[in-house]
């Protein structure tokens, strides 16, 4: 095992991975938000440099987190070669195996590699896969027609909105998810459109890997595009400051798939999994 925490060879990883698109979409994000300030207090875990065949991003050593606080202890996954992969899984200082965690990627093995390392740890696994899509480089520029005459505004979510994320994300409903929230939405791009009341009414933000999220418009406001205006939005704020714009959507859900169609995003031939690992000690405790 090697942290890579030279700033030189950070960036050379990041151009490295720029070389694996999809599979490395995840990974890639992470290493640009570590090269550009580090807002989320990463670092990267590889199997040997230059010539790597495995590497892990996760929470730095040094930052403390809840153990019940499986959205910030998140890691994400990219190899060359599998049995890289779960050798670093196996080895003692990569991954804290006494707490709650996910982990993100989009390469096939990596359920099976995963689950069977945490079986023999006694670790629980709960798989989501979901559809990977990526924004052309040039996203169109969103059509804010229907903002003319009236007094909503296009901006961005702060802090204070992180309850009302919370209470309405699918995943959400808990303190972690409220901490991780507000942590998120403190250190990356994010769009929303208020009311006249200056209250949320359609929004979306982007997670630590560099990933769209949580796009979501109040039900009383839908059918109106403004889910369109600010993923649109968010793209482009992406795109500006160099970053792939990336997401993926439940196979059920068909408003979003509809919506992505629409916009001409490219959905990918890998998927993207997201396994979220309960340790024994914590089962029941978890909202997943």
């Amino acid at each position: 095992m090697l942290v890579l925490n030279c700033s030189t060879k950070l960036l050379i990883l990041e151009k490295m991975l720029k070389c694996h698109f999809p599979e490395s979409l995840k990974v890639y994000g992470a290493v640009m938000n570590i090269n550009r300030g580090n807002p989320f207090q990463k670092e990267i875990v590889l199997d040997s440099w230059p010539d790597f065949k495995a590497v892990i991003t996760r929470q730095q050593k040094a930052t403390e987190t809840d153990n019940l606080d499986h959205y910030t202890n998140a890691y994400a996954v990219f190899y060359k070669d599998v049995r890289a992969y779960q050798q670093l899984l196996e080895e003692c200082d990569v991954i804290n195996w006494d707490q709650c965690f996910q982990i993100q990627g989009l390469q096939s093995e990596l359920y099976d590699v995963s689950k069977a390392v945490a079986n023999s740890k006694q670790v629980d696994v709960k798989l989501t896969s979901s559809k990977a899509v990526c924004f052309p480089a040039v996203t169109p520029l969103p059509d804010t027609s229907s903002l003319m005459g009236t007094s909503l505004r296009l901006t961005y979510l702060n802090v204070a909105d992180a309850d009302l994320l919370n209470r309405t994300w699918s995943r959400g409903g808990n303190e972690q998810c409220l901490r991780y929230l507000a942590n998120v939405i403190s250190c990356f791009p994010s769009a929303c459109l208020r009311d006249d009341e200056r209250n949320p009414i359609s929004w979306c933000l982007t997670d630590q890997f560099a990933t769209v999220c949580h796009s979501y418009t109040l039900p009383e406001h839908r059918r109106k595009g403004y889910n369109q205006l600010v993923t649109l939005t968010l793209a482009r704020k992406l795109q500006s400051r160099g970053f792939p714009c990336q997401g993926n959507v439940l196979d059920d859900n068909m408003a979003v798939t509809s919506l992505l169609k629409f916009i001409h995003v490219d959905f990918l031939p890998c998927r993207f999994h997201r396994l979220i690992l309960t340790p024994a000690s914590f089962s029941g405790q978890v909202h997943l």
